[in-house]
């Protein structure tokens, strides 16, 4: 059994109601419920966290070392584009994780095309809009089970 972590960054606690044609009508609880509940039936464990502060963030993943978490999905929201802290944060911990998103970053403006993240994880996963999540935890399951290989 491993222990995973899902963080959400910055106006992700708005999901159902922001943008609902960006970012679809699903619930952030509804989306964490889902995965919790995929990755008890895989074996593992899945605990959440969301934040619109930085600092938050970065103090959890190093959180995350500490509580020896195996595996982090990762949907930084806006800070993609913005947060070389977080991204630092991630190399000193050395945890894999997947960048998540639910749109098509590269199908928009073209600011959102850059992330500092994901030359570093372990892979990315875009546009898949809530389901994507799910496919995140599947895609975790079969990484540490390669790692524990």
């Amino acid at each position: 059994m491993s222990d995973f972590l899902l963080i959400n960054g910055p106006n992700l606690n708005l999901l159902g109601s922001r943008e609902p044609d960006v970012y679809g009508a699903d619930r952030l609880e509804d989306i964490e419920l889902r995965c919790v509940e995929l990755a008890k039936s895989l074996g593992h464990s899945l605990a959440s966290y969301q934040s619109n502060a930085e600092h938050e963030l970065i103090d959890r993943v190093h959180q995350a070392a500490r509580d020896g978490v195996d595996f982090i999905i990762l949907n930084p929201g806006a800070f993609t584009h913005t947060s070389i802290a977080l991204r630092d944060a991630f190399l000193a911990v050395q945890i894999p994780f997947i960048e998540i998103h639910l749109s098509n970053t590269f199908a928009r403006e073209e600011f959102r095309h850059n992330s500092y993240f994901s030359d570093i994880a372990s892979s990315c996963l875009f546009g898949f809009g809530a389901y994507g999540y799910e496919l995140a935890v599947q895609a975790a399951s079969q990484y540490v089970a390669k790692a524990e290989g």
